[in-house]
């Protein structure tokens, strides 16, 4: 792991994890909290990206399913688990990744435009990309992540 420093104006904090094989990102000022609250209640009849909901102090939270959005197995939750809580549009979402890995500070300067490759249906959850040395992190477009579950409901 590679703990960041203190962002300066050129830099932007990413909290980092995984969804399956990807170590994905989301800029810190999108995230909440970290949540280990995984006991999740299932909601008939609601879109396959959506995993439960959860009672997070008193607030009822939709939990999606992330490795669904993007076309991927839902994964068993395991105590690595954990759920992202962002809040879009007036209205509080948790996102179930698998495991949080870092907060990174990313050079502006350093995202590239996804690769060609991914510019297919699920390319389009990806803004960005960047090398964090070790691995390839993606930077997740939570608009459009978000825009999927929103088109299903």
């Amino acid at each position: 792991m590679s703990t960041a420093c203190a962002a300066d104006a050129q830099t932007v904090p990413v909290v980092s994890f995984y969804v399956g094989p990807l170590l994905l990102g989301l800029e810190i000022t999108q995230v909440r909290e970290i949540n280990r609250q995984l006991e999740l209640t299932p909601v008939p009849h609601a879109p396959r990206e959506v995993r439960g909901v959860v009672n997070l102090r008193g607030e009822v939270v939709t939990v999606l399913d992330v490795h669904q959005v993007l076309g991927f197995p839902s994964p068993q939750i395991t105590p690595q688990s954990r759920n992202l809580i962002v809040f879009h549009q007036g209205e509080v979402v948790g996102l179930l990744v698998d495991r949080v890995w870092d907060i990174v500070n990313v050079p502006q300067d350093q995202i590239s435009p996804p690769p060609a490759n991914l510019h297919g249906a699920q390319g389009r959850f990806f803004r960005g990309v960047y090398p964090t040395g070790e691995e390839l992190l993606v930077l997740l477009d939570l608009e459009e992540t978000l825009r999927c579950e929103q088109a299903n409901s």
